[in-house]
């Protein structure tokens, strides 16, 4: 089973999008055709992100989506790495994807070093299709 970590742009926009290509991936990994590997920051970091006023997602859908999340995805705690990356912020998804040997699944790929694992939503899903 490909291993994923789920970047919270891909997150926000399957739920703010249930037809798109990131809901496909949420599905997949709610579905166990993949692995999610998170760790307790991402974790924390998408209740957080969920809860934005301004993204109006009903409290129970952010429930939903947490608490699926929770339970579905392996918890690591990866090491921080020295590589350098543009936003701080975004360290945690990058070595979560190291430690847990996943791809990790973004919107923001300039965000990270040009790495084979690190891909768009559509790349991803691409690939899992030719496969």
């Amino acid at each position: 089973m490909r291993r994923v970590v789920i970047d919270t742009n891909v997150l926000v926009s399957s739920v703010l999008s249930p037809t798109g290509v990131p809901a496909e991936i949420l599905k997949r990994c709610f579905s166990d055709s993949l692995q999610s590997i998170c760790s307790d920051e991402i974790l924390e970091e998408y209740k957080r992100v969920l809860a934005y006023e301004k993204l109006n997602i009903e409290t129970d859908t952010q429930s939903g989506i947490f608490d699926a999340m929770e339970e579905t995805s392996i918890i690591i705690r990866p090491p921080k790495s020295t590589t350098p990356l543009p936003h701080e912020s975004d360290r945690i998804f990058y070595d979560t994807a190291i430690a847990g040997e996943a791809t990790l699944i973004t919107g923001n790929t300039k965000h990270f070093p040009a790495e084979p694992f690190v891909v768009t939503p559509t790349e991803f899903m691409a690939k899992e299709n030719n496969e």
